[in-house]
């Protein structure tokens, strides 16, 4: 290195070198030769030569050059190294010759190498990231994907002489974005609907052919059928059932895997009982709790928390194409490590899936069991109406909800007729729904009035719950805004009266068919307290129908209720042969898929009348003599009716309630008696104090009449009234009289 001057007289740092000549000191011929440079330019002139030098080896970017008859006349280490030979045995072969099948997959661009280089060569314009996708012979059994560009080449004269390729694997790079995509296809698709055999369907969907040839989805009986977690022990004690499965080629499928056929008639016609035999991959999954990989096989288990809920199986295919159509993942055989990650991934996020679907069958089929207990399996027979009901659990959607209804003898042939309905779905409300219910009965075997039912039910509802555990607005929630219609009939003065807390009123069919929906002041629905409840009475002919029923029955998503109440008043006004045919058209009409947002209830309830014959009814003065009196006409109308059997009970029935009428009521009395299912007895006064039973002492003279009385009738109550009060009695018929 040597410090020079420039012609122009700047100095500048040299480069020298002495170079010796060939045939020096021949004739006096020069025999070196002095080359001097600059530094900056050497320094240049030596990176550009390094540079094509690293391009040429060590660059993991395979580089190559194309005359213009496409025939390959360079190319780099790289480059050799997809070829999978050394230069010389490929050079001047043809692009389309050395990835024969190969096709660009870029939208907007010509498929064939061929083409991509003609159009960079006539027109000079460069082409950029064409991703081209085949397989190359170094690996002859897996496709990959690369990002080309082409640029053409021109001499110092400007003359076209070829054209550049420079090509880079992206496979690992698309398989990646391929995973991620699934990963968010299948967070997309799977767990739309909280119901486990759909989501294992959803799985074996979402993953064929994307990531494996065929999908197969075995889960445990009890998590399918019940809801509940499969009990922990030997791969034997799983009972699988086959829920999901789904393959691009039938034949991807493990031929000699053994399926037991379902029994007919079984749940399991569906979904086939599986069986492995021990030392399949399947079987060794299950008793090691992991993930198995057995050559083209992948057995992933369904893991929640420590319980397998069951087993997903990936299957591969050896075959590149099926009907005519590469697969994702090429023809490799088995899986690599990403791939087992990804499906171990796969398999988690459907576990967890299954089990919030598992969670909501077993929430919503002990809903619907709770609430099929609550709600009336069988009706008594009654002499005041003919009743048939019908009742319908909400969609699986929005879970079981809370309407109810019951029908509930009374005193004096008197019949209670209850609907009503708790905001809210799930087990929650179906327990909300018995606790209501079983409050209606109470206050209804207490004959109280319909609206002094509703307000005792409304301060019920109202009185904040003692806690029990962690503190919960759960019942406060479900309990108010709960609404319910009561009404009572009387079959022998042919009245009804009824009261409703935010209820729809009910429908009223005359005998002519014509249909009404009586003017029933609404009342607040219950728990909301501040306003009082209003009862209405009206009397209905014998042969009127009586409906009942909640919302569910009557609206829609896609009609309001005032729709629904008129196209129900069309069905309840045709006739029809039965109550039971009637019931079964208004939910035909009115629910005819059978499935809707709300349950759905109804009851139906036609009148009837007691005959004359039957009752029997004086009024007396509250004299002591009309205690013999009352005695008399007991038992001539018990001769008449001949139950002279029942003359002794009755006498001493009527000869203490008659007493006590006159001592500690007031006049005018009436007695009546009826002969219905039983011999009822009955003795009205003015007055408004309740006798109670007690024990006498051995010295007392009087406290003794009502237990004996107690002792001699099936049952006895009392009845308020707004002229007073009624002591009523049952009696058994003799046994003669059954027949």
């Amino acid at each position: 290195m040597r410090l020079a001057r420039h012609r122009d007289g700047h100095e500048l740092l040299v480069v020298t070198a002495l170079c010796p000549l060939a045939g020096a000191g021949d004739g006096g011929a020069p025999g070196r030769v002095l080359v001097a440079a600059g530094l900056g330019g050497l320094r240049q002139w030596e990176s550009r030569l390094a540079l094509l030098q690293g391009l040429a080896t060590q660059s993991p970017v395979g580089l190559a050059i194309y005359d213009t008859d496409l025939r390959l006349t360079w190319s780099n280490t790289a480059y050799e190294r997809e070829i999978g030979k050394p230069l010389a045995e490929y050079l001047g072969k043809r692009a389309d010759e050395l990835y024969s099948g190969g096709r660009f997959v870029t939208p907007g661009y010509p498929a064939t190498l061929d083409a991509v280089m003609h159009h960079v060569i006539d027109t000079g314009e460069p082409v950029l990231d064409l991703h081209f996708q085949g397989i190359p012979p170094s690996d002859p059994g897996t496709e990959h994907l690369w990002s080309c560009s082409y640029y053409r080449l021109e001499d110092a004269q400007g003359h076209v002489f070829g054209v550049c390729e420079d090509s880079f694997d992206i496979s690992d790079r698309q398989r990646a974005q391929r995973r991620l995509a699934l990963l968010v296809e299948v967070g997309r698709r799977i767990g739309t609907v909280l119901d486990v055999v759909t989501t294992a369907e959803e799985i074996a969907e979402v993953t064929v052919p994307e990531f494996a040839a065929a999908v197969r989805v075995d889960v445990a009986r009890v998590t399918v059928m019940s809801g509940e977690l499969p009990a922990t022990g030997s791969p034997a004690a799983m009972d699988l059932l086959r829920v999901g499965e789904h393959s691009v080629d039938p034949a991807a499928a493990d031929a000699a895997e053994p399926l037991r056929p379902g029994a007919p008639g079984n749940p399991a016609d569906r979904y086939p009982p599986v069986a492995y035999p021990p030392g399949s991959p399947q079987d060794r999954s299950l008793a090691s709790g992991g993930l198995v990989l057995d050559d083209n096989v992948l057995v992933v288990p369904l893991r929640v928390g420590g319980s397998v809920l069951g087993l997903v199986t990936f299957v591969r295919s050896p075959r590149p194409r099926v009907s005519g159509r590469p697969l994702a993942h090429g023809p490799a055989t088995t899986f690599d490590n990403g791939e087992v990650a990804l499906a171990d991934e796969l398999a988690g996020r459907a576990a967890v899936c299954i089990d919030n679907a598992r969670r909501f069958t077993r929430e919503r089929s002990a809903s619907l069991a709770l609430q099929r207990q609550l709600l009336p399996h069988h009706v008594p027979p009654q002499s005041a109406v003919d009743i048939a009901h019908r009742y319908l659990p909400s969609d699986d959607v929005t879970g079981v909800g809370g309407d109810w209804f019951d029908v509930i003898p009374l005193s004096g042939t008197r019949v209670g007729l209850v609907v009503g309905d708790v905001v809210g779905h799930g087990l929650q409300a179906a327990a909300t729904m018995g606790r209501l219910r079983t409050s209606v009965r109470a206050f209804a075997q207490l004959d109280m009035a319909p609206d002094e039912l509703l307000t005792r039910l409304d301060d019920l509802v109202g009185q904040p719950g003692v806690p029990q555990g962690p503190p919960s607005d759960a019942y406060d929630e479900l309990t108010t805004g709960a609404t319910c219609l009561y009404a009572v009939y009387d079959p022998v003065s042919r009245r009804c009266v009824m009261a409703r807390a935010g209820h729809l009123p009910p429908a009223v069919v005359h005998p002519d068919g014509r249909v009404t929906f009586p003017d029933l002041p609404a009342g607040p629905p219950l728990g909301l307290g501040g306003l009082p409840f209003e009862s209405l009475e009206i009397e209905l002919p014998v042969g009127s129908l009586l409906a009942l029923f909640t919302d569910g029955l009557v609206e829609a998503r896609d009609h309001d209720i005032d729709q629904g109440l008129a196209a129900l008043g069309r069905v309840l006004g045709t006739p029809a042969a039965s109550l039971d045919e009637l019931c079964d058209r208004a939910v035909s009409a009115l629910v005819p898929d059978a499935t809707t947002a709300d349950d759905t209830a109804l009851l139906l309830a036609r009148t009837r009348q007691l005959d004359g014959s039957r009752v029997a009814e004086w009024e007396l003065p509250a004299e002591a003599v009309t205690v013999g009196r009352a005695r008399e006409l007991a038992t001539g109308r018990l001769a008449a009716w001949g139950l002279e059997e029942l003359s002794f009970a009755t006498e001493l029935v009527v000869s203490e309630l008659v007493t006590n009428a006159v001592r500690y009521g007031g006049g005018p009395l009436r007695l009546r008696l009826i002969r219905d299912r039983t011999l009822l007895c009955e003795v009205a006064d003015t007055g408004h104090t309740s006798p109670h039973l007690r024990h006498s002492a051995e010295d007392d003279e009087g406290g003794r009449g009502l237990f004996i009385v107690a002792q001699l009738v099936q049952r006895w109550g009392t009845r308020y009234t707004p002229a007073g009060k009624t002591i009523w009695t049952e009696q058994a018929f003799p046994p003669a009289e059954f027949g």
